[in-house]
C-alpha cells in the first residue's frame, strides 16, 4: 500500500522510544512505500485535499534513521493510508487538520479517524465514563475550582488541551497557589482548566495501556521520579514492566467498542490504580517499550488491523 505519515519532523525523532518511527518500520517491512510530511504542508486546492513532502525509507540507525527523497506535491486521495501522527497541543491548528483529512472518508483510510479524533480528544472523552475516573471538574470560572479543591483538598491542576505532562501542577491541602496558576494560565489562554482529585497511587506508576481496534494488547507502568508527580516518560518518568489487572481489563471493555466504533485504531489510555484518567487519540506512544518488555510486536498487530480495513474498504 502507499501510506503517508503526517507527522512532526521525523529527522528530530528518538528511533527508540518513536511510537511514528516504529509503525513506519513496520509498515517498511511489510512491502509499503511510505510517503512523509508535516502538517503545515497539508492543504486544501479546489477540491483536492494535499501534502508537500518526501519519499521516506527508515532503519535503525540514530542520526541515518530516516532517508527522504525529493520534495514533491501529491493528492493524498492517492494514498491507501494517511497516518495522523502529529504531537499536541490540540489547538485550532490541530483541528483544522482533521477537518481537511476528513475530506478523504471516501478513497482513503485515515488513522486514527480524524472527525472521531476532534470529537474526543483525551481528556473530554473521560467524562463518558464517570464510574471510571476520578473525581473531575472543567472549568475557567476560578470560583468553580476553588470550590472542587476546597471539596477534594488535594488536587491536579492541568491544561484541558496540554500533553506530555506539560503544566501539571499538584495543589494540596496546604497549598496557596490556585489563584496565581489561574492568572497565569487565563494570561494566555482562552481555554478551560481541568481540575482532577490526586490519586496517591500514582507514587507507584501511571499506567499507559494499548489498545489495538478496541482490545487491550499490553501496558507499561511509568514511575515518577523522585520529587515529581508526572510520570510522562518526556519528563523523567521510567517505564517499567507490568500485566493487565482485572480492573484495566473492565476498563477495557467499557471503552473499547466505543473506540473500535469511531475508527480509534491506535490508542493509549492512562490508569492510575483503579481509574481511568485520560484516553489518548491523537499521538499515542509506548509501542517501543511495550514490545521490549513482552517481547511482542505490537506495531504489526496494528498493522494488521489496518490491513484488514483497507482490503474491506
Amino acid at each position: 500500500m502507499k501510506i503517508a505519515f503526517q507527522m512532526d519532523p521525523i529527522d528530530a525523532v528518538d528511533i527508540n522510544a518513536d511510537s511514528s518511527f516504529r509503525l513506519a518500520e513496520e509498515a517498511q517491512a511489510r512491502g509499503h512505500k511510505l510517503f512523509f510530511y508535516t502538517p503545515d504542508h497539508l492543504a486544501y486546492q479546489e477540491g483536492r485535499i494535499t501534502a508537500k513532502g518526501q519519499d521516506l525509507q527508515v532503519q535503525r540507525v540514530q542520526g541515518a534513521h530516516a532517508t527522504l527523497g525529493d520534495m514533491r506535491e501529491v493528492n493524498l486521495a492517492d494514498f491507501d493510508v494517511v497516518w495522523l501522527r502529529q504531537d499536541p497541543p490540540f489547538d485550532m491548528n490541530y483541528i483544522t487538520s482533521t477537518h481537511l483529512l476528513d475530506r478523504l472518508a471516501s478513497t482513503t483510510l485515515v488513522v486514527n479517524d480524524p472527525f472521531w479524533v476532534r470529537n474526543y480528544p483525551e481528556k473530554l472523552l473521560v467524562l463518558d465514563f464517570p464510574d471510571l475516573t476520578p473525581p473531575t471538574t472543567i472549568a475557567r470560572d476560578l470560583d468553580t475550582i476553588k470550590a472542587f479543591k476546597e471539596k477534594h483538598r488535594d488536587v491536579i491542576l492541568k491544561p484541558l488541551y496540554g500533553n506530555g505532562g506539560a503544566g501539571v501542577f499538584r495543589l494540596d491541602a496546604n497549598d496557596r497557589n490556585l489563584t496565581s496558576l489561574h492568572e497565569l494560565f487565563t494570561g494566555f489562554s482562552r481555554e478551560p482548566l481541568i481540575v482532577q482529585k490526586f490519586l496517591p497511587d500514582v507514587s507507584n506508576g501511571d499506567k499507559r495501556v494499548i489498545l489495538v481496534d478496541g482490545e487491550p494488547v499490553g501496558a507499561i507502568n511509568r514511575v515518577p521520579a523522585a520529587g515529581e508527580t508526572r510520570s510522562n516518560m518526556h519528563v523523567g518518568g521510567r517505564p517499567e514492566k507490568v500485566g493487565l489487572t482485572a480492573r484495566d481489563k473492565e476498563i477495557c471493555a467499557a471503552i473499547g467498542p466505543l473506540l473500535k466504533e469511531k475508527g480509534q485504531v491506535f490508542v493509549g489510555i492512562d490508569v492510575i490504580g483503579d481509574y481511568l484518567t485520560e484516553i489518548n487519540v491523537t499521538s499515542p506512544t509506548g509501542i517501543q517499550e511495550l514490545e521490549r518488555f513482552d517481547q511482542v510486536n505490537i506495531a504489526a498487530q496494528i498493522w494488521q488491523a489496518i490491513e484488514a480495513k483497507a482490503a474491506a474498504r
